[in-house]
């Protein structure tokens, strides 16, 4: 816990697993990390790697970065200018096995150059076999990946992928990309506002999360409120949402009811027919989405992300919306996945 940062979370990883910790910008993720590692003291609590106790403010216990064995990996590669690749793998306290290391993340034939000549995917290749070297039972990687290009980014999730999974290293990834979640994380936990909101696996989380920042995350949408009998849910502001309810709602509850922006139908005018879920809404912006057109409402009145929809050129041209436009959003009930709370 950090106290003066506004942080409490309390968690664990397993050996061999990676953890991915999601939230917005000034949630504490890099707080924790950074905890974790030993740059910051928190307030209160333990920091645990297997029987090894790093930090206990109740004894006082606290274990210097360097000899914690725990490995970080930042956006910025922070390579030594006036050292070679090798050199820089080969500097921190305890490496071993430099050329091997060079050779795992596929920069072996690096090894003679200075940073000034690599590319960025070459520099974070160089800085994971770096932090790799030190022999670290736990990897702390924050946001390794958002400077890279496309091409960059990919080879080196491939990278990461390869030696997350061996020897039984435990890591945690802080990422905005969905896809460092699907193909690097076993679990998710989602921080927002310093506390933890929710956590689980990360096909439960990505497939029905229960916060706000975990449903944006997703792309699905989220709305928040106390389950009723036969599917229904009702918010705190008066709205009445039908579905089909997962076999864990509890009548009385919370709740929150999940569906896809696909699943969303735009109108102008208020439609009739079968639609039973339909809400006004104001429009907050559009987004071009490849083949789709993303129209995003106007933020929740609990303070929850507003709604979405896609729609196709065709119709988002016909409908003529901009920001501020008052329409009207569809939901078959069918569409609409009810779920406890977190």
């Amino acid at each position: 816990m950090v106290e003066s940062r506004g942080i409490e979370a309390a968690f664990d990883v397993a050996a061999g697993a990676v953890l991915a910790v999601l939230g917005p910008n000034g949630a504490g993720k890099s707080t924790l990390l950074h905890v974790i590692a030993g740059l910051l003291r928190p307030d209160a609590g333990v920091v645990r790697v297997g029987e090894r106790v790093l930090t206990d403010t109740g004894s006082g216990r606290h274990v210097p970065t360097h000899d914690r064995r725990v490995g970080l990996l930042l956006q910025d590669a922070l390579l030594f200018p006036h050292l070679s690749v090798l050199a820089n793998v080969a500097f921190p306290p305890g490496s071993s096995r430099p050329e091997h290391w060079l050779a795992e993340v596929d920069a072996a034939d690096l090894a003679g150059r200075r940073p000034r000549q690599l590319s960025g995917g070459q520099a974070q290749r160089v800085a994971l076999a770096r932090a790799l070297a030190a022999e670290p039972d736990v990897l702390l990687l924050d946001e390794p990946l958002a400077g890279l290009d496309v091409a960059a980014a990919a080879a080196m999730r491939t990278v990461l992928r390869r030696v997350l999974t061996r020897d039984g290293r435990s890591a945690v990834l802080v990422t905005h990309d969905v896809l460092d979640v699907l193909t690097l994380a076993d679990r998710v936990l989602v921080l927002e506002d310093g506390k933890i909101a929710e956590t689980g696996s990360t096909a439960t989380v990505l497939a029905t999360p229960r916060s706000r920042f975990g449903a944006r995350f997703a792309g699905v949408n989220l709305v928040a409120g106390t389950a009723g009998d036969s599917g229904v849910l009702t918010t705190p502001w008066g709205q009445t949402w039908h579905g089909v309810a997962a076999d864990d709602v509890v009548t009385g509850r919370p709740a929150v009811a999940l569906f896809n922006p696909a699943a969303v139908a735009v109108y102008r005018d208020k439609p009739s027919g079968s639609p039973r879920n339909t809400v006004d809404v104001v429009v907050a912006e559009l987004d071009s989405r490849g083949p789709v057109i993303r129209i995003r409402a106007e933020a929740q009145p609990d303070g929850g992300p507003g709604l979405a929809a896609d729609v196709t050129p065709d119709s988002a041209a016909e409908l003529r919306l901009t920001p501020g436009d008052r329409v009207h959003f569809a939901v078959k009930a069918q569409a609409v996945m009810l779920h406890p709370s977190a």
